[in-house]
């Protein structure tokens, strides 16, 4: 999601995506990742994007602060495509929380 005004896919408020909690109400394996790296909303919306991408994914919810990343998923996801797809955003996965 980019924000058209700044080129940068974070909203005006400096968020970059809504609060997926609704969106994990439909089942599924929800699974929570510690990433390390993360500062700021673009860090969450790149490592968001990257995990998306993952086949069966269909919420992903990260949190700079935190350093947490709650997935929700059809099946277990694979721990090397995660690490690799948190890789590819420029960010290291540290294992599960």
């Amino acid at each position: 999601m980019t924000d058209q005004k700044n080129g940068s896919c974070c909203s005006t408020d400096g968020s970059c995506h809504s609060d997926a909690a609704g969106d994990a109400q439909g089942g599924g394996v929800t699974t929570l990742y510690k990433v390390s790296g993360m500062t700021c909303g673009h860090c969450e919306g790149a490592v968001s994007q990257e995990i998306s991408a993952l086949g069966g994914v269909s919420a992903v919810t990260a949190v700079a602060k935190t350093g947490e990343v709650t997935v929700t998923s059809a099946a277990p996801l694979d721990e090397e495509a995660v690490r690799a797809a948190v890789d590819e955003a420029g960010y290291e996965l540290v294992g599960t929380a």
